[in-house]
């Protein structure tokens, strides 16, 4: 749900490329150098390079001055490689392009970016979050598209579907949801609220016939193992999906016109199509709800500088199938909303059809009682709910955490092939009764990542401050430790990147996390809509352990398959 900017154009051919946006992950550092990344296959003479200190690029255009374009070198050079009837060459030394052509490059796409709407709003400009046009900024971005494997690619892509289908089955298991989150609810005054509201919804035996999933699961490939392992499963506000879009245009455009300095081709960027398929099962969705008048409302945050990402998908459902939206906080939802006997949700006079939830996944989006009301209200009601309640708590990092034990997934799942599919997916996940894990997390901190149930980015817990917390928790003797989860810590791959942030261009080891989107729509026993749906890549600088991109970590980012 969270966002996050980022780009890493490794230069490895045998790239076990990273992902990260909302890092639960970092790369592994040396102990002996804590400061150097790790190049793996690089030269000596490229490894000590990196060691110089990071350069800015400002980006403007030398009209005057004609450009010297050299073909990028590479410590090691491989042969050319056949891909798709296309001569490719392993993406080279990065940092060792000329400068002047990164200068141009930079140019190019911060006018590219103007032209196309691959813009945010300014926080420097006040009012940037709420009136569009306004104090507008180029969204942060990486120069040029980082490598990952297609195999790797391929798995993410086939294992959407299975995912998409175990949230709506764990879903229906009301029971599993409530009696595995009970401690959690405890401790943690907004998954208390969540669950409230779920309970509520069981006792007026409230059935959600029409159920919608708009997913992202978020993986990042293991550099020891080389295998790729789920970060999260999102099930509410889903970032990126009309800005992630054009990242891949932005990065395609660039190679059209300088791929042969570089070695690259743009045909290895995979088409991404995410804002265009959410907008398809949007309306899927209104068909469903069987209204001609009712609208399409996205519940959004009160200062919500994203916003143009969100428009995409309004445009799309506007312009592809004549249906229009209305933009509402749950503060306003909670004013101008009421119930009809029928059970039909009015916002003002709309009678709403489907509600899209770009807000509402964490604590800041609850400041009073007049939010959780609007909550409630929407539950109540007959519209298709984009996460429902109970969607929104298979999200839970806690209830991730239960589907990775031994046997849990048979519960949801038929097929042996598929669960098979997704455990080799799964990192270490447990939970703070483990008493062995939790001493061994106390000894090697940085072999682990501590989770609160919050979304967003910006809430986990690294290093040393894990050992002080289990630590704190287990002299208080409280059941405060229900609140958190322990997750493997995944050290992925640091490559060489130029990453786009207000304007200046500047060079930096990062890693990456992939997010593979996904939409489910089911009528009853009929499954309307079940596909993968695009994907969204995130960069950031392998210093950082946090990493979205709406938290201010990371940068958008795209594909180029190796």
């Amino acid at each position: 749900m969270g966002v996050g900017y980022s780009s890493i154009c490794t230069p490895l051919s045998s790239l076990s490329a990273t992902t990260s946006a909302y890092c639960s992950c970092s790369p592994r550092k040396s102990k002996s150098d804590t400061t150097l990344c790790n190049f793996n296959s690089f030269s000596e003479l490229y490894q000590s390079h990196l060691q110089l200190p990071t350069k800015l690029f400002i980006a403007r255009r030398r009209h005057s001055l004609p450009l010297k374009v050299v073909p990028l070198k590479c410590g090691a050079v491989r042969k050319m490689e056949i891909q798709d009837g296309i001569a490719v060459e392993p993406i080279s030394d990065l940092h060792s392009i000329d400068p002047e052509l990164v200068e141009k490059m930079a140019y190019d796409a911060l006018v590219w970016s103007s032209l196309h709407g691959l813009v945010v709003g300014d926080r420097s400009v006040e009012r940037s979050g709420r009136i569009p046009g306004l104090g507008m900024v180029h969204a942060p971005f990486a120069l040029l598209p980082t490598a990952f494997p297609e195999s790797h690619w391929k798995q993410a892509c086939e294992v959407a579907p299975i995912f998409n289908e175990l949230v709506d089955r764990v879903s229906l298991e009301s029971q599993f949801l409530q009696e595995a989150l009970s401690r959690t609810k405890k401790v943690d005054a907004f998954t208390s609220k969540l669950l409230d509201i779920h309970s509520k919804m069981l006792e007026m035996n409230k059935k959600e016939e029409i159920r919608l999933g708009l997913h992202r699961s978020d993986y990042m490939l293991d550099e020891q193992t080389k295998l790729l392992l789920q970060i999260e499963l999102n099930t509410i506000s889903c970032s990126f999906p009309g800005l992630g879009c054009l990242v891949s245009d932005l990065h395609r455009n660039l190679l059209k016109h300088y791929g042969e300095y570089l070695g690259l081709h743009s045909k290895r960027i995979p088409s991404n199509a995410a804002a265009s398929q959410f907008a398809d099962a949007l309306f899927k969705a209104w068909v469903q709800y069987d209204n001609p008048r009712a609208v399409v409302m996205i519940v959004v945050q009160g200062d919500e500088r994203n916003m143009y990402d969100q428009h995409w998908l309004c445009a799309s459902l506007k312009e592809k199938h004549n249906v229009s939206t209305i933009r509402k906080t749950l503060a306003e939802i909670d004013e101008e909303g009421k119930l009809q006997p029928d059970g039909t949700l009015l916002v003002g006079s709309q009678a709403i059809a489907v509600v899209y939830f770009r807000a509402g996944y964490g604590p800041v989006d609850y400041p009073s009682e007049s939010e959780w009301r609007a909550r409630l209200l929407v539950e109540q009601s007959s519209a298709v709910k984009c996460p429902s309640i109970s969607y929104q708590l298979v999200g839970t990092k806690k209830i991730q955490q239960e589907l990775a034990k031994p046997n849990v997934l048979e519960r949801f799942l038929d097929s042996k092939e598929d669960i098979a599919k997704l455990r080799k997916c799964f990192a270490g996940l447990w939970s703070l009764d483990d008493k062995d894990v939790v001493g061994k997390a106390i000894e090697e901190p940085g072999l682990f990542v501590m989770k609160p149930q919050r979304e967003g980015g910006g809430n986990n817990i690294y290093g040393d401050d894990i050992r002080e917390t289990l630590l704190r928790l287990q002299k208080e003797g409280t059941e405060e430790d229900a609140a958190y989860i322990l997750m493997q810590r995944i050290f992925p791959i640091v490559s060489p990147t130029y990453l786009m942030r207000d304007g200046i261009c500047h060079k930096d080891c990062a890693i990456s996390e992939l997010g593979i989107y996904g939409a489910y729509l089911r009528n009853k026993e009929k499954i309307i809509m079940n596909d993968q749906c695009g994907y969204l890549l995130r960069t950031k600088v392998s210093s950082s352990d946090e990493g979205g991109v709406a938290a201010g970590f990371a940068v958008l980012d795209s594909i180029y398959l190796t």
